[in-house]
């Protein structure tokens, strides 16, 4: 049996958020750091976990022109929600991840292939799954309760010990499989031909992140929901790409953009009663439109600087 890796790193990384918790803004929000409600530290760890894997692999979906896949995904993950909670599950996140990874392969099978273009695959996936769910939904005689809006919009307050372990298993190995693979997938995204010549499982490095992507995404979902993955999975890399100068540099702000992302969302949802889910986008929303403009300003008053 697995350690509860989501407890270990819980004692490792509470006391730090404890002492934190005094320099901490907010009537509501030092909820989240000071240990009085063990559920809010669970669920500012998992959102953290969340962001450096989000930041991570956002920045691979952008560089290979598959950033809406997470969108189409979390839609597939949501109709396995719904399949797990009809189904009596006590982590229907299980069955959202079995759907999400059937279907990433399948989007990577059928545009490798060349039988449907990506943007076609994950449209049908995303639209047929999400139908599925809410159709047994209605079949089942069950209403949309609070624990399936959850999955809808996010909820950081329901994210239990058992999520908490299964986040924090799928953001490692998620981590450290993108971490390894981060080369090649760089190469095989440049140039996939001269990849195959230099002897690199193009095909397998592709199913494998394609299983990653999935993972990632499910892990999104108990954060910021299903409807709002895209937000956390592809602003934070989408702004960094404006400032960054290379795929390092852009995978390190893509980290500052998402962190600043999570804490100014939760600390809007806190203290004024907004969703979390929907304040973390809006923040992130937010944030790209301020870097943005300030890229456009920049240009503009040093148009020689940005020419070289």
């Amino acid at each position: 049996m697995l350690p509860e890796l989501g407890v270990i790193l819980a004692d490792l990384f509470f006391p730090i958020f404890e002492y934190f918790a005094p320099h901490v803004p907010g009537e509501f929000f030092p909820n989240f750091f000071n240990g009085e409600i063990k559920a809010l530290q669970r669920s500012l760890l998992g959102s953290l976990m969340v962001t450096i894997i989000a930041g991570f692999l956002g920045s691979f979906l952008l560089v290979r022109n598959l950033a809406m896949i997470g969108d189409g995904l979390a839609h597939v993950a949501f109709g396995g929600v719904i399949v797990g909670i009809i189904l009596g599950a006590s982590t229907p996140l299980w069955y959202a991840m079995i759907c999400s990874i059937i279907a990433s392969i399948s989007i990577y099978e059928l545009q490798s292939r060349e039988i449907l273009t990506g943007d076609a695959s994950i449209a049908i996936f995303m639209t047929g799954m999400l139908a599925f769910g809410l159709v047994i939904l209605k079949l089942s005689g069950r209403a949309i309760t609070t624990d399936i809006h959850s999955y809808l919009f996010g909820s950081q307050l329901l994210i239990d010990s058992a999520n908490l372990n299964l986040i924090s298993y799928m953001s490692l190995v998620s981590l450290f499989v993108l971490f390894n693979l981060r080369h090649a997938l760089l190469a095989i995204t440049i140039d996939p031909l001269s990849a195959r010549v230099q002897g690199l499982p193009v095909r397998g490095i592709g199913l494998m992140f394609s299983i990653i992507i999935a993972i990632v995404v499910v892990s999104m979902v108990k954060v910021v929901g299903a409807l709002l993955v895209t937000a956390l999975l592809v602003t934070p890399a989408a702004t960094a790409q404006l400032i960054g100068r290379s795929f390092k540099s852009c995978i390190f702000w893509a980290q500052v953009f998402g962190f600043l992302s999570v804490l100014i969302g939760l600390y809007i949802s806190s203290e004024h009663g907004t969703g979390a889910g929907s304040s973390i986008a809006l923040t992130a929303a937010t944030i790209f439109v301020i870097i943005g403009l300030l890229s456009v300003v920049s240009k503009i008053t040093n148009p020689g600087k940005n020419e070289n």
